[in-house]
Formats: C-alpha cells, structure tokens, sequence
C-alpha cells in the first residue's frame, strides 16, 4: 500500500544519480521519474543532477620557469565533458578541480623541460601535450578532455623588447634577403639574354661564313668548270686555240708592243714577240 508519491524530473542534457540514505542506487536518464513512498517508509531520498555537455575551463595564468631559466607565465583553456557521472561523482571531491590541478602541473612539467625557443616555434605543441597527458588521468575519473588550447603566454618586459628587437631583425633581414634574391634574379635574367643575344651573334657568324664558304667554293667550282669546258672546246676544235693566239696578238698589238711571225706550210706555226 503506497502513501504517495513524489515526482522529480531530471532535465535534458543531465543525468540523475540516485541516492538512498545517502547510498547510490541508479543513474535517472532525462525525463520524469516517480518516486513512491509506502507506509513507514522513512528512507530518505536524493537525486543529484550531472550536466553532460561539453564544458570549458579556464586555467589562469602561471608563472613557470623555462629550462633555460626564463620566467613566463602561460593561461590554458581547456574543453571537456563527462562521459561516467558515477565515476565522475564518486572517484574525486570536484572533478573540475581536479581538471584544474592536472592540466597545470601537466603544462608546468611540460614547459619546465622546453628552451624558450622550443616554446615559441609551436605553440601548439603545449596543447597537444598536456591533452594527452591529462586525459588518461581525467578518463580515471568519468572525464574527457576534447581538447586544450594555450590562452595566453606572457613574457616578461626586458624580454618582451628583446623579442621585439629580434622580430624586428628577422624583418629587417628577410627584406635584405628578398632584395638579394630579386638583384640575384635580375642578374640571372640579365646574363641568360647576354648569353642568348652572344649565342645568337655567333650562330649568325657562323652561319655568314658557312655562306661566304660556300659562295667561294661555287666560284672555285665554276672557274674550274669554265677551264675544263675550255679545254675540251681546244682539244675538239684546235682552230679555237689559233683564234685565241690571234686575239693576244690583236692585244699586246694595241698596246705597242712588237712581235714576229713565222709562217710554215699548214698555217700559223708559232708567235714570237717582244716588248718596248
């Protein structure tokens, strides 16, 4: 025989954990839940809500001593959620607390061990560190850790205007060095066409002097052709050669010169001559 009862209702996104006289009993999933009582029932009841969304943590800044002895102070953010509310309940005082306490000593021992330099080439070398470090301890304990990000680094101040005249060098330098390579290239540029227009000069050269050669050759060819048919034209008529002897008689004649003549049977036999 009941004597009542009691409706609790456990909101979405959450999850009840029951408790009796203090005692777990049940996780309640979201909904109504109805919780009777009978006569001389005098146990005391409880439902305690566990909010299983993604939540984020803030771990303030601290200050942590690099390897090589350079103060900073670095604030993390980190993302998680709960994936055991019994564990999460039962296994720590306050799980959020306990986040808190193992991703601080996670990064302290992480950067404890990293140069300065190490520290600021990837930043996000500390957030993938102290996720996977502290996440096989939260899993003890019913939570996930999604994720970890570096919130903020701090340097102190004689340090920050050193950094500030270091970035300003590497400036300074990769502008010198962008301007070396854009002269370098030009002159590259320059050269190739020196070489190209050189090339091309010579190739002309050449090519003229292949044709000079040629043009020579075929002269060579024709006066050479020119004294061959010459000579078979006299050895197929020998009366050529006698216009011929005619013709530099008719010349050395017009010049002054003087000259004798013998004459045989059959012809012209030979010219004699000589000069003024």
């Amino acid at each position: 025989m009941t004597f009542g009862s009691k409706k609790r209702i456990v909101p979405e996104c959450y999850v009840g954990l029951l408790y009796e006289k203090g005692a777990f009993r049940k996780v309640l999933e979201p909904g109504e839940h109805v919780v009777k009582r009978h006569w001389f029932d005098r146990v005391t009841r409880a439902i305690v809500a566990v909010d299983m969304r993604e939540r984020s943590l803030t771990i303030k800044g601290q200050e942590i001593l690099t390897r090589d002895k350079v103060a900073i102070r670095v604030s993390l953010l980190v993302y998680f959620r709960i994936r055991d509310a019994v564990a999460a309940a039962h296994k720590v005082a306050n799980y959020e607390e306990r986040i808190y306490e193992d991703v601080q000593l996670s990064a302290r021992r992480f950067l404890a061990g990293r140069t300065l330099e190490d520290i600021l080439s990837d930043r996000n070398e500390i957030s993938d560190a102290v996720r996977e470090e502290v996440s096989e301890s939260a899993g003890n304990y019913g939570v996930e850790i999604v994720r970890a990000d570096v919130k903020d680094l701090v340097f102190p101040g004689n340090l920050r205007e050193i950094m500030n005249q270091v970035l300003e060098t590497e400036r300074r330098a990769e502008a010198s060095l962008i301007a070396a390579r854009k002269d370098a290239e030009e002159m590259r540029i320059r050269s190739a066409a020196e070489r190209e227009a050189e090339k091309g000069r010579l190739e002309a050269e050449k090519e003229k002097v292949r044709i000079q050669a040629e043009a020579e050759q075929e002269r060579v060819r024709l006066r050479l052709q020119s004294a061959i048919d010459e000579a078979e034209a006299l050895k197929a008529h020998p009366q050529l050669l006698t216009l011929r002897r005619i013709e530099a008689l008719q010349t050395m004649a017009e010049g002054g010169g003087r000259f004798m003549v013998g004459l045989k049977a059959g012809g012209l036999d030979g010219l004699f001559a000589d000069g003024d």
